[in-house]
């Protein structure tokens, strides 16, 4: 069953990621970019959400991808429509389309397609991730002098103790790691880390739309636990998912 539904929502998103209606659109209002944000969120959902609850019946949907918590049994399609849609219009290539399925609280399966660069990376607990259909698998780095890490805004924040925690954790990284990259959306480093182009990914929020790219890179062979150290849930408040070799350095860090 995860295999024929992995397979039906891999064709939707592929097929959804061709209906973005504003791509390097650049608009120079908050109004405009306002709409822009939703016609391309609301262009991803009309393919998806009709063909997914039809491969699955019965399943919930939660497209709040700002959304944080536990969430309620039985299974459910966790759909981030445009992640980076900032980026698409823009004109930017970071930007992808994210589906997991969750299960009784559990990550099940989970896509992230990148239309921009012909990426589709797929995941099915317990059998590792693909990218293109091809097995990958994260970094072998043990030095973390020559990590590529990276962290990202996952949602709008100007609360001055959260800006300053953060701040402070990019610098303290940045006097450690080869370089900190601090850029959106979340799920595309995710998978940089998955396919092991970049060594490790933190973040201090623990959202909907990341659960996808999550189970994809921890899939790939990334320890990923919550800020404490405890292994990665979908109610924790944050994680940190890096190379074996390099989480242990990366985590007293981050403490």
């Amino acid at each position: 069953m995860p295999h024929e539904l992995l397979e039906a929502a891999t064709t939707a998103v592929q097929e959804a990621g061709k209906h973005l209606r504003f791509i390097n659109s650049r608009p120079v209002n908050s109004e405009a970019l306002m709409a822009a944000l939703k016609a391309n969120d609301d262009a991803v959902t009309e393919v998806l959400r009709p063909a997914l609850t039809a491969a699955l019946p019965g399943s919930g949907w939660n497209t709040d991808e700002h959304g944080s918590g536990p969430m309620p049994g039985g299974d459910w399609w966790v759909v981030d429509p445009v992640g980076g849609n900032l980026n698409a219009i823009y004109g930017m290539a970071d930007w992808n389309i994210g589906v997991s399925l969750v299960r009784d609280g559990r990550p099940v399966l989970a896509i992230l397609h990148a239309p921009a660069t012909g990426e589709t990376f797929t995941a099915v607990a317990g059998e590792g991730a693909l990218l293109n259909g091809v097995p990958i698998h994260v970094s072998e780095k043990t030095d973390l002098s020559v990590a590529l890490t990276g962290t990202g805004q996952a949602q709008p924040n100007r609360d001055p103790a959260h800006v300053q925690r953060v701040g402070a954790a990019i610098a303290a990284m940045m006097r450690h790691a080869l370089y900190v990259r601090a850029s959106v959306p979340v799920g595309h480093q995710l998978t940089q880390v998955a396919a092991g182009r970049m060594d490790l990914h933190w973040q201090f929020e623990n959202l909907r739309s990341h659960i996808a790219p999550v189970l994809i890179v921890r899939e790939a062979g990334a320890t990923v636990t919550d800020l404490d150290g405890k292994p990665w849930e979908i109610s924790s408040a944050g994680y940190l998912a890096a190379a074996p070799g390099l989480h242990a350095a990366a985590l007293d860090i981050l403490k």
